[in-house]
């Protein structure tokens, strides 16, 4: 059985940072896409960022050079950092993962996810 376990959210400050980890059991995905979303009360979830084998990147406008996504396959984990945090950065953050392959900011290509974890930004 696949799990997703994300860690790290909280309460920060604006300007603050945070790094999210998100450790995947139950199989590898060494050469797939896995990613974050999140979704902030009232809205709909929304793409944040990806990452998929060999070293693609991909983000959502509203985080660019703010977040960085990375991995260690070696643990069969994505990390997401995240600088300069605004109060719109609040949401619930969700890890996701995919059995395709190939860079995806679609929701419905990723199988797996998380449970999430809560990101608040104070002002």
């Amino acid at each position: 059985q696949v799990q997703l376990a994300e860690s790290g959210g909280g309460l920060v400050q604006a300007g603050d940072s945070l790094r999210l980890s998100c450790a995947a059991s139950g199989r590898t995905f060494g050469r797939n896409p896995m990613g974050w979303f999140r979704q902030a009360p009232g809205k709909e979830r929304e793409f944040v960022a990806a990452d998929s084998w060999p070293g693609n990147t991909l983000y959502a406008d509203s985080v660019k050079g703010r977040f960085t996504i990375s991995r260690d396959n070696t643990k069969n984990t994505v990390y997401l950092q995240m600088n300069s945090l605004k109060p719109e950065d609040t949401a619930v953050y969700y890890c996701a993962a995919s059995g395709r392959v190939g860079i995806s900011s679609i929701n419905s290509e990723y199988g797996y996810w998380g449970q999430g974890t809560q990101v608040t930004v104070s002002s």
